[in-house]
């Protein structure tokens, strides 16, 4: 590595500002992400109810590809920002050429699985034959052409390890923008391109994802001296490296992998009462990310400075970092917890609901949005722990809300109550999350950072 080489600003730039400085740019690139979120599904609700339900229905089979990209990055994000705090150039490198070889790979397994499987996963949530066509046309265009969705993930993860977040609102701009400018081009067949309904909006999505992962790749060359990428090490795997990215990463990759569950069987309890619940439950998504996404950019941030500052030997800027990003989030989730309570039926209609959709909508949002209010502190403790090496923990965490009290509390609760009580397994669920997580952090403060002072 080059003598000029010097501190990381992980490591000497006063915490605040630090986390700011990174967490700002990845936060506006994810607004941006999730207004193409919320704009995609109102393109596609002017086509009719039952297209905008087949897209709410292959929201866990996308979440569970953005799972995978994300949760391999996360044990990127550790494991290289670790290397780079204790000095270790040569290996930092060598992780960031393991982690485009594992995108590739991620990519294959997934485009093999949609070709055979996307009419077959949307037959096991209903048999309406419109949803059914419309849903496995648009997860076919998902998944074959996925590759961009992981490229792109794979080169942002890689300037967040090196702290270059500023570079990553740029990829992620890029992408989200074209695809919001696509989107009624290919919907509804403007400018002489063909109207493709449903199909358009996949494309206009792939496209987008392979445009960032271009642009992704040409600022890591040109702007990421940290890490060098070589080829000829991409096609020849380090399995030693991969077990150590993993170890931190399958833990995040399985819980998101739970949230696909957890999707997947809140579809199947609400389509029991009609196909407008469902279609509600993935606007309610699409609505949630616009607040949830900052406070994820937030931790997207926190994780490299705590796992740099873990390597270095510094428990103060550990916890102080996690301290500014807890208050951070919680701020943020009451600011999205008072728009839900105050604006619901506005919100609805951003999505063309109907009257029938109002009338389920409203009581869902303002009744779920109750979790807001513990959900920030939650999900940085989840990257704390993930941070300084035990992802176990938050999979722990995501396990038991999700698939042990969440999915059984839905269950239940729509036996007992009709479909307004189901939403309150939501903030049920984030009771019992918050109080392990509450547990947990104490173990890992005594296990991992008290021995540091």
């Amino acid at each position: 590595m080059p003598n000029e080489v010097t501190e990381n600003k992980m490591g000497v730039m006063p915490v605040n500002k630090l986390l700011i400085s990174m967490a700002v740019p990845i936060i506006l690139s994810m607004l941006v992400q999730a207004l193409y979120n919320i704009v995609d599904s109102m393109f596609v609700s002017q086509i009719n109810e039952n297209a905008l339900t087949a897209v709410s229905l292959a929201f866990p089979a996308q979440n569970l590809m953005i799972a995978v990209a994300v949760g391999t990055g996360v044990g990127v994000n550790a494991t290289l920002s670790r290397s780079l705090g204790a000095k270790n150039f040569e290996r930092a490198g060598k992780i960031a050429n393991n982690a485009l070889f594992l995108a590739a790979m991620s990519y294959l397994a997934f485009a093999i699985l949609g070709f055979f499987f996307s009419r077959t996963f949307f037959l096991a949530q209903t048999d309406i034959a419109e949803i059914v066509e419309y849903g496995a046309d648009y997860l076919h265009v998902c998944t074959l052409f996925s590759f961009g969705l992981f490229g792109q993930i794979a080169f942002e993860k890689l300037l967040q390890s090196t702290g270059k977040t500023i570079y990553t609102m740029i990829t992620q701009g890029i992408g989200a923008i074209l695809n919001i400018i696509f989107d009624p081009i290919l919907i509804f067949g403007m400018f002489g391109f063909p109207k493709m309904g449903v199909t358009g909006a996949a494309l206009a999505t792939v496209f987008g994802q392979t445009i960032g992962l271009l642009v992704g790749f040409l600022i890591n060359h040109f702007k990421n001296h940290e890490v060098r990428l070589k080829l000829s090490s991409i096609l020849h795997p380090d399995m030693e490296i991969i077990g150590h990215i993993y170890s931190i990463g399958v833990p995040s990759i399985i819980m998101g992998s739970i949230g696909s569950v957890m999707t997947f069987g809140m579809n199947k309890i609400l389509i029991g009462f009609t196909s407008t619940a469902t279609a509600v439950f993935g606007v309610y998504f699409k609505l949630q990310s616009f607040i949830f996404m900052p406070v994820f950019g937030l931790n997207n941030a926190m994780v490299p400075i705590l796992a740099y500052n873990l390597g270095a030997g510094k428990p103060d800027r550990i916890m102080k970092t996690y301290k500014l990003a807890a208050c951070y989030a919680t701020g943020i989730m009451v600011l999205g917890f008072a728009i839900f309570q105050c604006l619901p039926g506005r919100l609805l209609q951003i999505f063309n609901a109907s009257d029938s959709m109002l009338a389920i909508g409203v009581p869902a949002l303002k009744t779920i949005s109750f979790s807001f209010l513990l959900a920030g502190f939650s999900i940085v403790c989840s990257s704390l722990f993930q941070a300084l090496g035990h992802g176990m923990l938050s999979l722990w965490v995501s396990l038991i809300r999700q698939l042990c009290v969440l999915l059984p509390a839905a269950w239940l609760l729509s036996k007992i109550g009709g479909l307004d009580a189901t939403w309150y397994a939501y903030p049920i669920a984030e009771l019992f999350s918050a109080a392990l997580c509450a547990a947990f952090t104490r173990y890992s403060y005594l296990k991992e950072i008290k021995p540091l002072f």
